[in-house]
C-alpha cells in the first residue's frame, strides 16, 4: 500500500471533521457518556480492525478515546488508514 502525499490526506479529511493530520499520522478524539459506552465503541472498533487487518494507535481515559492511524509499513498514512477511519466513524457517529 502506498503512503498518501499531504495533499491527498488533506483533501479526504474533508470527509472527516472529527480528524487531523499530525505527525505522519491521522487522529482523532471521541468523547463518549461514561467508561462503558467508550468500552463497548473500542469493542466494536477492534471488530474492524481485524477485519481490516490494521490496528490504532489508541488510548482510552475514562469516557474519551484517543485513535492514532496510521500504516508503519508504509511510513505514514495509506488508503488503509481512511477505510479504518470511515469503520471508526460508522460506530461512533452512526447516521441517524
Amino acid at each position: 500500500m502506498d503512503k498518501l502525499s499531504e495533499q491527498d490526506i488533506e483533501k479526504r479529511l474533508l470527509h472527516f471533521p472529527d480528524w487531523d493530520y499530525y505527525d505522519n499520522a491521522i487522529h482523532a478524539e471521541f468523547e463518549f457518556e461514561n467508561f462503558k459506552d467508550c468500552f463497548s465503541a473500542m469493542s466494536r472498533i477492534a471488530f474492524e480492525c481485524e477485519a481490516l487487518n490494521h490496528h490504532p494507535n489508541w488510548s482510552n481515559v475514562y469516557n474519551v478515546l484517543t485513535i492514532s492511524l496510521s500504516s508503519h509499513d508504509a511510513h505514514g498514512v495509506t488508503d488503509k488508514d481512511f477505510k479504518l477511519a470511515e469503520a471508526i466513524e460508522m460506530i461512533v457517529e452512526p447516521e441517524e
